[in-house]
C-alpha cells in the first residue's frame, strides 16, 4: 500500500509516513509498570490519538488494554448518572470484543445491567473491580477525547470513584493504570462546574502523575520519517538539512511538520512553476514555497487557534503584546491566560520569558493582527468620509 503524509485523524504506519515512537512508548510503559494514573494534555492535533493507539498495541502482550473514546458519547450520554453509566458500559464492552484473558461472565452481567434503574456509578465500579480481579493480565484503561465530558458533574463523580479505586488498590484489584487524553487539564474541571460554595479543596484527579514525555518531533525524528519517504521516491533531498528546516520553522509541532511535508509532496511538486517533480520540490526553495502555502491556507488548527483568540480578549491582548511590544512578559504557570495560550500550543517558556512557540505561529498571528489593523484603518477612513458627505 502506498503511504502519504497525514494531517487528518490518527496515523497508521501502514498508510502514513510517521516518526518512530518507540522511545516515547517505552517511557509511558514505565509509568504504566509503576501503576501511574495520568493525563496526556497537549494542544489540538499534537498526536494524542495516534500515540494512544500505538500505546495500546505496545502494551497488549503484557496487559489487557481497554481503549475508549468519548467521541462516541453523545450529549445525551452525560444527561445524568444512569445515562453515563449505560454509555460507558456499552463502549467498555465494545472495546473488549475479541480480547483474550477476560471473564466473559462478568461482561455478560454488565450487559444485562444496561438501562436498569438501579445501575449507577457505584454498581458500575463494583463490576469494574470484579473484572480487574478476574482478568488474566493487569488491566489498563485508556480514554481519548475526555474534553467531551468537560463541564459535566457526572464525569467528576466518575473521576472521584477512579481516585477512590487508586487510593484503595492495596485492598482490592482495580486498574493497573488509567490514562486520559485531551487538551484541557482534567484537574481544573471542578473549577468550571462547582460554585464557590460547593467547591472542594481536592480535585478528583489529584492522584495523577506528571506526564513529561516530549511529544514534539525532534530533528532526528523528522529525518527518520523523511528517510522512509526517500526510500519510496528517491528525490535526492538533503535529509538532515530538510529535517532541520522543518524543525526550525515548527519547533516540532506534529501537525505543522506533517502539513509542510504534505504540501511539499502534493502541492509544490508538479503544481508550482519551477518545481516540476518531487526532486525539485524537496529543496530549500521548495520548502519556502510550502511555508507560503501553509501560512495562506485555512486549516483546522489555524481556525481553532483563531477562534480561541477571538473568544478570549485577554488572550488576544497578551499575544498582541508578545508580538508587538518590546516589554517582556515573564512566564508564569499560574497565570490563567498564559495557561490557555500554552494549552493551545502557540507560546512557550524560553528562559522564563513568554515567547511564540515557533515561526509559523508567530507569522500567522502577526499577519492576522496586522490585517485587522489595516481593515480597521480603512473602515475608519470610509466612515469618516461618509460622515463628511452627510
Amino acid at each position: 500500500m502506498r503511504r502519504r503524509f497525514n494531517t487528518t485523524g490518527s496515523c497508521n504506519p501502514k498508510q502514513h509516513y510517521m516518526v518512530n515512537m518507540d522511545s516515547r512508548l517505552a517511557e509511558i510503559r514505565e509509568m504504566v509498570a509503576y501503576g501511574d494514573y495520568f493525563t496526556i494534555n497537549r494542544a489540538r492535533q499534537y498526536g494524542k490519538t495516534t500515540l494512544l493507539r500505538a500505546l495500546g498495541t505496545y502494551l497488549e502482550p503484557d496487559y489487557i488494554v481497554v481503549g475508549m473514546d468519548f467521541q462516541f458519547f453523545t450529549h445525551e450520554s452525560f444527561r445524568d448518572e444512569r445515562a453515563f453509566v449505560s454509555s460507558f458500559t456499552e463502549n467498555f464492552l465494545w472495546a473488549l470484543q475479541g480480547v483474550s484473558g477476560v471473564d466473559e461472565k462478568v461482561l455478560a452481567q454488565m450487559q444485562e445491567e444496561i438501562g436498569s434503574d438501579t445501575y449507577g456509578l457505584t454498581r458500575l465500579f463494583y463490576y469494574l473491580r470484579v473484572f480487574c480481579s478476574r482478568a488474566e493480565r493487569p488491566v489498563v484503561l485508556l480514554i481519548d477525547e475526555v474534553d467531551s465530558a468537560s463541564n459535566n458533574q457526572v464525569f467528576l463523580d466518575f473521576l472521584g470513584l477512579l481516585r477512590g479505586c487508586y487510593l484503595h488498590r492495596d485492598r482490592y484489584e482495580t486498574f493497573q493504570s488509567v490514562i486520559l487524553a485531551g487538551v484541557y487539564d482534567i484537574k481544573r474541571l471542578k473549577d468550571k462546574i462547582r460554585s464557590d460554595e460547593t467547591r472542594r479543596n481536592n480535585s478528583p484527579w489529584n492522584i495523577a502523575a506528571d506526564f513529561n514525555v516530549d511529544m514534539s518531533f525532534h530533528v532526528t525524528d523528522i529525518q527518520g520519517m523523511l528517510a522512509a519517504y526517500e526510500q519510496d521516491y528517491h528525490t535526492g533531498m538533503a535529509l538532515s538539512e530538510m529535517a532541520q528546516l522543518l524543525y526550525d520553522y515548527t519547533s516540532g509541532y506534529p501537525f505543522l511538520v506533517s502539513r509542510l511535508c504534505k504540501l511539499l509532496d502534493e502541492q509544490v511538486a508538479g503544481r508550482i512553476e519551477g518545481y516540476p517533480d518531487k526532486a525539485s520540490a524537496w529543496t530549500k526553495a521548495g520548502f519556502l514555497e510550502a511555508v507560503k502555502l501553509l501560512l495562506a491556507e485555512k486549516n483546522t488548527l489555524f481556525e481553532y487557534l483563531t477562534n480561541k483568540i477571538m473568544n478570549y480578549p485577554e488572550l488576544r491582548q497578551m499575544l498582541h503584546r508578545v508580538l508587538f511590544s518590546e516589554n517582556k512578559i515573564m512566564y508564569n504557570t499560574y497565570n490563567e491566560t498564559i495557561g490557555i495560550a500554552t494549552m493551545l500550543g502557540c507560546v512557550k517558556n524560553q528562559n522564563g520569558v513568554l515567547t511564540m512557540a515557533n515561526p509559523i505561529f508567530e507569522t500567522r498571528l502577526y499577519n492576522l493582527f496586522l490585517s485587522e489593523k489595516a481593515l480597521d484603518s480603512i473602515l475608519y477612513t470610509e466612515e469618516a468620509g461618509d460622515r463628511t458627505c452627510t
